[in-house]
């Protein structure tokens, strides 16, 4: 069965339950009015459904409670072997453009990672336990339509910090491999941030508008036959589905 399919058997039989539970607390309450008034043929009525009532909640709670049709071995293994087909069968259906990527799922600016052992995905590198896909693509839309949170300019320094690095403090306008600035990033132990969130923050900060460091050094992204590399492209999924990949960074001084 499907991930999305067990999340709504489980569902309906919730709300049947509730239902029950609904028609319960009416029953009572006319019980409750019955007696308060004394109207011992009303009483006798009410006590009568109280009881029948009493029996459908309990036997929606016991259907409910019995509804989730996976057992652990059966949610780790539909994590692991279908659930991204599912995520990227939902986001077809609702129009989001998603793809597969090196391991995790990416739909600019958003990448998804499956963790099956922990019952969890991670959007963004934040740890998320709802799992239902059509909730995790409306939550995908969601991020979608609000700006990143990340500053295009604290990224951009992050950058140039790195390519001075690099190039040991000469300012020569060279392109520098992103691989080796992504290398430089990364260099903490520890550190949780992966191809796709580099790729997508380089993707990010290209359409912000934001080219110039707060000293006045200009970036730029050559794509130059001798930059060129497909082993050391970043690629990134935009919202509209195009790849859009990133090989090398340069920074040139206007006296350049």
């Amino acid at each position: 069965m499907k991930f999305e399919e067990a999340c709504e058997q489980s569902e309906k039989a919730a709300q049947a339950a509730e239902q029950a539970a609904r028609r319960l607390v009416t029953a009572a309450r006319s019980l409750a009015k019955a007696a308060a008034d004394g109207d011992v043929s009303r009483i006798r009525r009410a006590s009568e459904r109280l009881s029948q009532e009493a029996d459908a909640a309990r036997q929606g709670a016991l259907d409910a409670g019995a509804a989730w049709p996976l057992d652990p071995q059966a949610e780790e293994q539909c994590l692991r072997e279908e659930y991204s087909g599912e995520l990227l069968a939902s986001a077809e259906q609702s129009g989001l453009k998603m793809q597969r990527h090196d391991g995790a799922l990416v739909a600019y600016p958003v990448v998804v990672r499956v963790v099956p052992g922990q019952r969890a995905v991670t959007i963004n590198r934040k740890k998320v336990s709802a799992l239902r896909p059509s909730r995790v693509i409306a939550r995908i839309r969601a991020i979608q339509n609000h700006r990143l949170t990340g500053s295009p300019q604290a990224f951009l320094e992050s950058l140039f910090f790195a390519y001075r690095l690099l190039a040991q403090g000469d300012r020569t306008g060279a392109a520098v491999s992103l691989t080796e600035i992504f290398r430089i990033l990364t260099l903490l132990p520890g550190t949780e941030y992966t191809k796709e969130d580099f790729a997508r923050d380089l993707l990010g900060l290209d359409r912000s508008g934001t080219n110039a460091t707060r000293q006045g050094a200009r970036v730029s992204f050559p794509a130059s036959t001798g930059t060129r590399d497909a082993r050391n492209a970043f690629l990134c999924v935009t919202a509209e589905g195009e790849t859009v990949p990133f090989y090398a960074i340069k920074f040139t001084e206007d006296s350049q």
